[in-house]
Protein backbone atom coordinates (compact mmCIF):
# COMPACT_ATOMS: atom_id res chain seq x y z
CA UNK A 1 0.00 0.00 0.00
CA UNK A 2 2.92 2.37 -0.80
CA UNK A 3 3.58 4.09 -4.34
CA UNK A 4 4.60 7.11 -5.11
CA UNK A 5 7.10 9.69 -7.26
CA UNK A 6 10.07 9.83 -9.23
CA UNK A 7 9.50 12.86 -11.42
CA UNK A 8 10.69 15.95 -14.28
CA UNK A 9 9.14 18.92 -13.98
CA UNK A 10 7.52 19.86 -17.97
CA UNK A 11 9.92 21.49 -20.00
CA UNK A 12 9.38 23.67 -23.03
CA UNK A 13 10.35 21.50 -26.44
CA UNK A 14 11.96 23.53 -29.06
CA UNK A 15 11.80 21.49 -32.64
CA UNK A 16 12.35 23.36 -36.13
CA UNK A 17 12.71 26.66 -33.69
CA UNK A 18 9.61 26.53 -32.95
CA UNK A 19 8.67 25.92 -28.76
CA UNK A 20 5.83 24.59 -27.00
CA UNK A 21 5.06 25.35 -23.92
CA UNK A 22 3.15 22.90 -21.68
CA UNK A 23 -0.64 23.70 -20.82
CA UNK A 24 0.21 23.52 -16.95
CA UNK A 25 3.54 22.84 -15.37
CA UNK A 26 3.03 20.97 -11.75
CA UNK A 27 5.03 22.29 -9.00
CA UNK A 28 4.97 21.48 -5.28
CA UNK A 29 2.16 24.64 -4.34
CA UNK A 30 -0.34 22.98 -2.10
CA UNK A 31 1.56 19.59 -1.37
CA UNK A 32 1.90 18.63 2.46
CA UNK A 33 4.27 16.42 4.15
CA UNK A 34 2.77 13.96 7.28
CA UNK A 35 4.82 11.89 9.11
CA UNK A 36 4.23 8.49 7.18
CA UNK A 37 2.44 9.70 4.18
CA UNK A 38 2.01 12.85 1.36
CA UNK A 39 -0.82 14.82 1.03
CA UNK A 40 -2.27 18.46 -0.12
CA UNK A 41 -4.11 21.19 1.01
CA UNK A 42 -7.32 21.37 -1.19
CA UNK A 43 -10.37 23.25 -1.78
CA UNK A 44 -13.84 22.65 -2.72
CA UNK A 45 -15.58 24.44 -5.94
CA UNK A 46 -17.76 26.53 -3.40
CA UNK A 47 -15.27 27.05 -0.13
CA UNK A 48 -14.49 30.38 0.43
CA UNK A 49 -11.25 32.28 1.51
CA UNK A 50 -13.03 32.09 5.37
CA UNK A 51 -13.98 28.34 5.32
CA UNK A 52 -11.37 26.28 7.58
CA UNK A 53 -8.91 24.71 5.37
CA UNK A 54 -9.01 21.05 4.50
CA UNK A 55 -6.00 18.50 4.19
CA UNK A 56 -6.65 15.55 1.84
CA UNK A 57 -4.35 12.04 2.03
CA UNK A 58 -5.47 7.94 1.98
CA UNK A 59 -7.52 6.75 4.42
CA UNK A 60 -4.60 4.47 4.98
CA UNK A 61 -2.39 7.00 6.13
CA UNK A 62 -5.17 7.72 9.28
CA UNK A 63 -4.88 3.95 10.26
CA UNK A 64 -4.95 0.50 8.01
CA UNK A 65 -9.00 0.75 8.61
CA UNK A 66 -11.41 -2.56 8.00
CA UNK A 67 -13.46 -3.29 5.21
CA UNK A 68 -16.55 -0.95 6.40
CA UNK A 69 -15.25 1.53 8.56
CA UNK A 70 -15.86 5.30 8.02
CA UNK A 71 -14.82 7.96 10.51
CA UNK A 72 -16.76 11.23 10.37
CA UNK A 73 -16.05 14.46 12.68
CA UNK A 74 -13.40 12.54 14.81
CA UNK A 75 -11.00 14.96 16.87
CA UNK A 76 -7.43 14.84 15.45
CA UNK A 77 -4.52 16.73 16.27
CA UNK A 78 -1.99 16.21 13.77
CA UNK A 79 0.60 17.95 11.88
CA UNK A 80 1.37 18.84 7.81
CA UNK A 81 4.34 20.12 6.40
CA UNK A 82 3.20 22.88 4.05
CA UNK A 83 5.34 23.30 1.26
CA UNK A 84 5.70 26.50 -1.35
CA UNK A 85 5.81 26.17 -5.48
CA UNK A 86 9.92 25.21 -4.83
CA UNK A 87 9.30 22.21 -2.29
CA UNK A 88 10.76 24.01 0.26
CA UNK A 89 8.68 24.08 4.28
CA UNK A 90 6.68 27.01 4.78
CA UNK A 91 5.01 26.22 8.06
CA UNK A 92 3.83 23.40 10.13
CA UNK A 93 -0.01 23.15 9.70
CA UNK A 94 -2.18 21.87 12.57
CA UNK A 95 -5.47 19.75 12.34
CA UNK A 96 -8.57 20.02 14.86
CA UNK A 97 -10.43 16.83 13.30
CA UNK A 98 -10.54 13.82 10.38
CA UNK A 99 -13.87 14.86 8.69
CA UNK A 100 -13.82 12.09 6.62
CA UNK A 101 -11.87 8.58 6.31
CA UNK A 102 -12.62 4.78 4.42
CA UNK A 103 -10.60 2.51 2.85
CA UNK A 104 -14.16 1.14 1.65
CA UNK A 105 -14.86 2.03 -2.05
CA UNK A 106 -12.15 4.46 -2.01
CA UNK A 107 -8.76 5.25 -0.18
CA UNK A 108 -9.26 8.75 1.10
CA UNK A 109 -9.12 10.95 4.42
CA UNK A 110 -10.15 14.61 4.77
CA UNK A 111 -8.44 16.55 7.42
CA UNK A 112 -10.01 20.02 8.96
CA UNK A 113 -7.31 22.76 10.04
CA UNK A 114 -7.40 25.06 12.32
CA UNK A 115 -6.57 28.10 9.91
CA UNK A 116 -8.99 28.91 7.35
CA UNK A 117 -7.65 29.51 3.33
CA UNK A 118 -7.29 33.08 4.26
CA UNK A 119 -5.08 33.07 7.09
CA UNK A 120 -2.89 30.34 5.40
CA UNK A 121 -2.43 32.78 2.67
CA UNK A 122 -1.74 35.65 4.81
CA UNK A 123 0.90 34.17 7.22
CA UNK A 124 2.59 31.59 5.10
CA UNK A 125 1.94 32.52 1.52
CA UNK A 126 0.27 29.11 1.09
CA UNK A 127 -2.43 28.43 -1.60
CA UNK A 128 -4.78 25.36 -1.86
CA UNK A 129 -5.41 23.16 -4.94
CA UNK A 130 -9.10 22.47 -5.84
CA UNK A 131 -10.78 20.01 -5.87
CA UNK A 132 -11.82 18.72 -9.12
CA UNK A 133 -16.13 18.12 -10.12
CA UNK A 134 -14.97 16.15 -12.91
CA UNK A 135 -13.90 12.78 -13.49
CA UNK A 136 -10.50 12.10 -15.14
CA UNK A 137 -10.49 9.74 -18.70
CA UNK A 138 -8.10 7.95 -20.09
CA UNK A 139 -5.23 9.25 -21.63
CA UNK A 140 -5.36 12.29 -20.15
CA UNK A 141 -1.94 13.90 -18.69
CA UNK A 142 -1.40 13.81 -14.83
CA UNK A 143 1.14 14.92 -11.95
CA UNK A 144 1.81 12.81 -8.92
CA UNK A 145 3.38 15.59 -6.16
CA UNK A 146 4.86 13.70 -3.04
CA UNK A 147 5.49 16.14 -0.15
CA UNK A 148 6.93 13.28 1.55
CA UNK A 149 9.28 12.84 -1.50
CA UNK A 150 9.23 16.05 -2.44
CA UNK A 151 8.75 14.70 -6.04
CA UNK A 152 6.89 14.79 -8.82
CA UNK A 153 5.58 12.47 -11.42
CA UNK A 154 4.40 13.27 -14.66
CA UNK A 155 2.53 10.50 -16.88
CA UNK A 156 -0.90 9.76 -18.47
CA UNK A 157 -4.02 7.98 -16.75
CA UNK A 158 -3.69 5.10 -18.52
CA UNK A 159 -6.89 3.59 -17.80
CA UNK A 160 -10.34 3.60 -14.88
CA UNK A 161 -10.21 0.39 -13.41
CA UNK A 162 -13.78 -1.21 -12.47
CA UNK A 163 -12.18 -2.72 -9.10
CA UNK A 164 -8.79 -3.01 -7.57
CA UNK A 165 -8.76 -5.54 -4.93
CA UNK A 166 -5.80 -5.28 -2.33
CA UNK A 167 -5.71 -7.86 0.68
CA UNK A 168 -9.16 -7.22 2.14
CA UNK A 169 -9.86 -4.22 1.09
CA UNK A 170 -11.52 -2.84 -2.56
CA UNK A 171 -11.64 0.08 -4.32
CA UNK A 172 -14.17 1.03 -7.17
CA UNK A 173 -13.20 2.94 -10.63
CA UNK A 174 -9.73 3.33 -9.59
CA UNK A 175 -7.12 5.05 -11.99
CA UNK A 176 -4.23 3.09 -13.71
CA UNK A 177 -1.06 4.97 -14.44
CA UNK A 178 1.26 4.68 -17.29
CA UNK A 179 4.58 3.40 -15.92
CA UNK A 180 6.87 6.86 -15.52
CA UNK A 181 4.45 7.29 -12.28
CA UNK A 182 6.26 4.07 -10.93
CA UNK A 183 5.61 5.82 -7.32
CA UNK A 184 7.26 4.33 -4.02
CA UNK A 185 6.31 4.13 -0.55
CA UNK A 186 6.01 7.55 1.38
CA UNK A 187 3.50 8.90 -1.93
CA UNK A 188 0.67 7.76 -0.62
CA UNK A 189 -1.91 10.34 -0.23
CA UNK A 190 0.00 12.43 -3.08
CA UNK A 191 -2.81 14.09 -4.98
CA UNK A 192 -3.25 13.04 -8.49
CA UNK A 193 -3.17 16.38 -10.49
CA UNK A 194 -4.40 17.47 -13.88
CA UNK A 195 -2.25 18.48 -16.13
CA UNK A 196 -4.29 20.84 -18.25
CA UNK A 197 -6.62 22.02 -15.06
CA UNK A 198 -4.56 22.07 -12.07
CA UNK A 199 -7.09 20.31 -10.44
CA UNK A 200 -7.32 17.66 -8.06
CA UNK A 201 -8.71 14.65 -9.75
CA UNK A 202 -7.59 11.41 -7.40
CA UNK A 203 -5.38 10.65 -4.39
CA UNK A 204 -2.31 8.22 -4.87
CA UNK A 205 -2.65 5.10 -2.96
CA UNK A 206 -1.03 2.04 -3.90
CA UNK A 207 0.89 -0.67 -6.28
CA UNK A 208 1.53 -3.99 -7.22
CA UNK A 209 5.58 -4.07 -5.85
CA UNK A 210 6.71 -7.61 -6.47
CA UNK A 211 3.79 -9.63 -8.77
CA UNK A 212 1.90 -11.02 -5.96
CA UNK A 213 -2.14 -11.29 -6.50
CA UNK A 214 -4.23 -9.28 -4.43
CA UNK A 215 -2.01 -8.87 -1.53
CA UNK A 216 -0.69 -6.29 0.70
CA UNK A 217 1.43 -3.91 -1.84
CA UNK A 218 0.52 -5.94 -4.57
CA UNK A 219 -3.30 -5.07 -5.70
CA UNK A 220 -4.61 -6.95 -8.77
CA UNK A 221 -7.53 -5.52 -11.10
CA UNK A 222 -10.73 -7.60 -10.96
CA UNK A 223 -13.11 -6.56 -14.09
CA UNK A 224 -17.33 -6.42 -14.33
CA UNK A 225 -16.86 -10.62 -15.02
CA UNK A 226 -14.76 -10.81 -12.26
CA UNK A 227 -11.22 -11.66 -14.18
CA UNK A 228 -8.46 -11.23 -12.17
CA UNK A 229 -5.28 -9.17 -13.95
CA UNK A 230 -1.97 -8.84 -12.44
CA UNK A 231 0.14 -5.91 -13.15
CA UNK A 232 3.72 -5.85 -11.66
CA UNK A 233 4.97 -2.27 -11.31
CA UNK A 234 2.03 -0.78 -11.91
CA UNK A 235 0.25 2.03 -9.55
CA UNK A 236 -3.08 2.99 -8.98
CA UNK A 237 -5.09 5.70 -7.36
CA UNK A 238 -8.55 6.73 -6.14
CA UNK A 239 -10.98 9.55 -7.87
CA UNK A 240 -11.63 12.41 -5.70
CA UNK A 241 -14.74 13.67 -7.41
CA UNK A 242 -17.34 11.97 -5.66
CA UNK A 243 -16.21 13.42 -2.66
CA UNK A 244 -17.12 16.63 -3.73
CA UNK A 245 -20.72 16.10 -3.85
CA UNK A 246 -20.56 15.39 -0.16
CA UNK A 247 -19.71 19.01 1.17
CA UNK A 248 -22.12 21.98 1.74
CA UNK A 249 -22.04 25.44 2.32
CA UNK A 250 -18.64 25.74 4.70
CA UNK A 251 -16.87 23.14 3.20
CA UNK A 252 -19.43 20.98 5.74
CA UNK A 253 -19.59 17.43 5.37
CA UNK A 254 -23.01 16.40 4.30
CA UNK A 255 -23.39 12.73 3.43
CA UNK A 256 -27.00 12.82 3.07
CA UNK A 257 -26.50 15.15 -0.15
CA UNK A 258 -27.71 14.11 -3.59
CA UNK A 259 -25.08 12.74 -5.75
CA UNK A 260 -22.66 11.99 -2.44
CA UNK A 261 -21.90 8.08 -2.85
CA UNK A 262 -18.72 7.44 -0.80
CA UNK A 263 -19.64 4.98 1.79
CA UNK A 264 -21.48 5.84 5.04
CA UNK A 265 -21.03 5.24 8.85
CA UNK A 266 -22.38 1.93 9.75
Amino acid sequence: MARRLVATLLTAITALGVTTTPAQAADFTGAVKLNNCSGSLVRLPGSTQTDQALVLTNGHCVELMKPGAVLTGVPANRDFKLLDGSGKELATLKSTEIVYATMTGTDAALYRLDQTYQQIQRKHGGRALELSASRPVAQSEIRIVSGYWTKIYSCQVDAVVHQVREAKWTWQDSLRYTRPCDTIGGTSGSPIVDAASGKVVGVNNTGNESGGRCTMNNPCEVDTAGEITVRKGIGYGQQTAGLVACFGPGSALDLTLPGCAVAKPQ
